[in-house]
């Protein structure tokens, strides 16, 4: 495969990755503010099938093409900006896995079982939390890590 076709695959991975993490954030945010249960738990359950589809999806085309493109710079241990890049891309993942998809589960679990017009538990308040802090800070490093594959710096 070409070094142009694989830049495009990667391309396409990081607008689906980066896009998907941040409106999802965006309308999940909007729907908690909102206080309406309906709405919410829509939220909830889109934001799941969104990181299913979208988020895996670029996770996917991002790793692959990009691993397979590494030798052409050297290979990831060559240089500092792909080096640091890919960690990022790692301590991303890893904060996804760790964090972010338990919350989003135990926020669905606890929805699912209100009826419908019931309150918002204080539970997924205090979820929202640590999903809205862990989010921001998964959302800024595949950021940073797209800043340095366009740089390129030292």
């Amino acid at each position: 495969m070409s070094l142009t076709t694989l830049k495009a695959i990667h391309l396409l991975g990081a607008v689906l990755f980066l896009g998907n993490i941040i409106v999802t954030a965006f309308w999940k945010t909007l729907a908690d503010r909102s206080g309406d249960l309906a709405v919410i738990r829509f939220a909830v359950k889109a934001t799941n099938w969104a990181d299913v589809v979208f988020t895996l999806g670029g996770i996917v085309l991002l790793a692959a093409a990009g691993h397979m493109m590494a030798p052409a710079f050297g290979g990831i241990a060559a240089s500092f900006w792909l080096k640091t890049a890919d960690g990022l891309f790692i301590a991303t993942g890893v904060l996804w896995l760790a964090v972010l998809i338990p919350v989003q589960w135990k926020q669905a679990r606890l929805l699912s079982a209100l009826p419908a017009g019931a309150t918002v538990p204080a539970a997924y308040r205090r979820l929202a939390l640590v999903w809205a802090a862990a989010g921001s800070v998964a959302t800024l490093m595949p950021l940073a890590a797209a800043w340095l594959m366009v740089a390129k710096p030292g």
